[in-house]
C-alpha cells in the first residue's frame, strides 16, 4: 500500500523489511522515555509499531520532535525498518523524520492504551476515544467479518439484497413503539423492521434480504434494547418455517465457524472464546418448554410469552448454547404469522436463543388475503390500515417464510460484550443521542 502519507500499515512492519526505508502514519499510543532511548508506540487501523529514537544518533530534528508528542498526536514517520525481536513482530522503524500532522491536547478524556479503565457512560460520552481502544477496534473487526459471511451465505442459497422504506406510514406490527416524523406535513413513522416490505418483495424476487436500520422507541433501559439498532431480515417464497430455519442455523454456525478463524487475535484480544455447535441445533416446542419450566418449579401460564428468566432456566436444562424454540401460541406473535394447520392456536413460529439472550425471530406468514385480514382483526387492528399491503394478496401471494435477527444481539454473544451499547458504534437509547 503505497499514498501521500504512508507506504506501509503497521501491520506490515516486520523483520521482512528489516533494511529497507518505510513512510507510515498513525496515532501515538504509547511512550516511554528509557533515558538514552525513546520508545514511541504509533497505532493505525491495522496495529502497533515500535518507533526507536536513540538519543545519541538521531537527527537534532528527530530529538525536538519526539520532545513535543503527547499521546494520540498524529503523526508520519519516515525511517529504516530494523530487526529486533523485542519490538511488536520482531521489527522496530529508526525514524529519519517525524511530522506532526495533528497534535492532541492533554489531558486526554479517555484513556485509549486501557490502562486507565473506564465505566461505561463515559466510554459513550467520549465514543470516538473508546473506539481506538483494541478492544473495541477488535470488536468492529469481528462485526465486519460476520457482516461479510452472512452476505456471503445468503447469496450462495440465492438470496438478493435489498432496501425496504424507512419512513412508513403505518405501523409495521401494529404496535404503538414508533418515533413519528413529519413528512411533507403529513405524519409519518421511523420503520420498526422491513417486514411488510420484504414480504411484498419476496413476491417478486422470491428470495430477500436486508441488513439495515430499525427504529422502536421501547421504555426499555436494558442491556439488550436499542432505540436504533441493525436488523437482518430474510424472506423467501416458497418456504415455510422448518426451512427458513436451516437457512438460520446456517448463517450462525458459518458466522461463529469464519469468526474463530479470522478474528482469532481479536477474541484473544477481548478473552473470549466461541463455542462448539453442530447441526441442526435442538428444538424445543413451546409446549415443552413451558412443561420443562414448570418441573423446575416455576409458575408459568401456556400464552405467557418467555422471558429472560425462562430462558436461563431452559439453557440449563437444555445444556447447549444455541437452540431454537418452535411453535408459540398464534395470539402471541405478530398478526402476519402462520398457524398451525393441524392446531391453529399454535403457530409456525420460532425463535432462535443463545443462552438466555433471543437472537432471531421468524416464522412462515399467511399468503391468504382473508385469513390475514381474520388475523388483524383478531388483534384489534383496522385491516384498512394495511390496505396498501393487503391489496397484493389478490395478485398472486405465493406461501412464504422468513426471521430477523438483531446485529448488536449477535454481537453480544460474539464478543462477549455486556451491553449491545458495547457492540454499537454510537448507539441510541432513552438517554443518548449524541455523539
Amino acid at each position: 500500500m503505497e499514498t501521500k502519507y504512508k507506504t506501509v500499515m503497521c501491520r506490515d512492519v516486520d523483520k521482512r523489511l528489516h533494511g529497507k526505508t518505510v513512510v507510515m502514519a498513525g496515532w501515538v499510543h504509547q511512550i516511554r522515555d528509557l533515558g538514552g532511548k525513546k520508545f514511541v508506540v504509533v497505532r493505525d487501523g491495522s496495529g502497533l509499531v515500535q518507533v526507536t529514537i536513540a538519543k545519541d544518533s538521531s537527527s537534532k530534528d528527530v530529538l525536538e520532535i519526539a520532545e513535543q508528542l503527547t499521546l494520540e498526536s498524529v503523526v508520519q514517520v519516515k525511517g529504516v525498518v530494523k530487526e529486533d525481536p523485542r519490538a511488536p513482530r520482531g521489527a522496530e522503524i529508526a525514524p529519519i523524520e517525524i511530522k506532526i500532522l495533528n497534535l492532541a491536547k492533554k489531558p486526554l478524556p479517555l484513556d485509549v492504551s486501557g490502562k486507565v479503565p473506564a465505566d461505561i457512560d463515559t466510554r459513550l460520552r467520549e465514543r470516538v476515544m473508546d473506539l481506538r481502544r483494541r478492544e473495541m477496534r477488535a470488536v468492529v473487526k469481528i462485526g465486519d467479518t460476520v457482516l461479510k459471511v452472512i452476505r456471503e451465505v445468503l447469496r450462495q442459497k440465492g438470496f438478493v439484497e435489498v432496501f425496504t422504506p424507512k419512513i412508513i406510514a403505518t405501523a409495521t406490527e401494529g404496535g404503538a413503539n414508533l418515533f413519528p416524523v413529519i413528512y411533507f406535513g403529513k405524519e409519518a413513522f421511523l420503520a420498526q423492521s422491513p417486514q411488510l416490505y420484504k414480504e411484498l418483495l419476496a413476491a417478486s424476487l422470491e428470495r430477500v434480504f436486508e441488513i439495515g436500520p430499525a427504529w422502536r422507541a421501547e421504555e426499555s433501559d436494558t442491556p439488550y434494547h436499542l432505540a436504533e439498532f441493525i436488523s437482518i431480515d430474510v424472506e423467501a417464497a416458497f418456504m415455510d418455517y422448518e426451512d427458513v430455519m436451516k437457512i438460520l442455523e446456517e448463517v450462525v454456525y458459518e458466522v461463529i465457524k469464519s469468526v474463530k478463524q479470522e478474528n482469532e487475535d481479536d477474541l484473544h484480544a477481548l478473552n473470549h472464546s466461541l463455542p462448539e455447535i453442530s447441526l441442526p441445533l435442538p428444538r424445543v416446542r413451546y409446549i415443552d418448554a413451558v412443561k420443562m419450566l414448570r418441573d423446575k418449579g416455576v409458575e408459568i401460564e401456556i400464552g405467557e410469552d418467555l422471558s429472560a428468566t425462562h430462558l436461563r432456566l431452559l439453557n440449563e436444562t437444555l445444556n447447549t448454547p444455541l437452540y431454537f424454540i418452535t411453535e408459540f401460541p398464534t395470539k402471541i406473535r405478530a398478526f402476519y404469522t402462520k398457524p398451525k394447520d393441524s392446531d391453529p392456536i399454535y403457530s409456525e413460529s420460532f425463535d432462535l436463543v443463545w443462552k438466555h439472550l433471543e437472537l432471531a425471530s421468524g416464522s412462515s406468514r399467511i399468503h391468504l388475503k382473508e385469513q390475514l385480514i381474520k388475523a388483524l382483526n383478531d388483534r384489534g387492528l383496522n385491516a384498512e390500515s394495511f390496505s396498501y399491503f393487503i391489496k397484493w394478496f389478490d395478485y398472486g401471494m405465493p406461501p412464504h417464510a422468513g426471521w430477523g435477527m438483531g446485529y448488536a444481539r449477535l454481537m453480544l454473544m460474539l464478543t462477549g460484550r455486556n451491553s449491545v451499547k458495547e457492540v454499537t458504534l454510537f448507539p441510541r437509547d432513552k438517554k443518548r443521542l449524541v455523539p
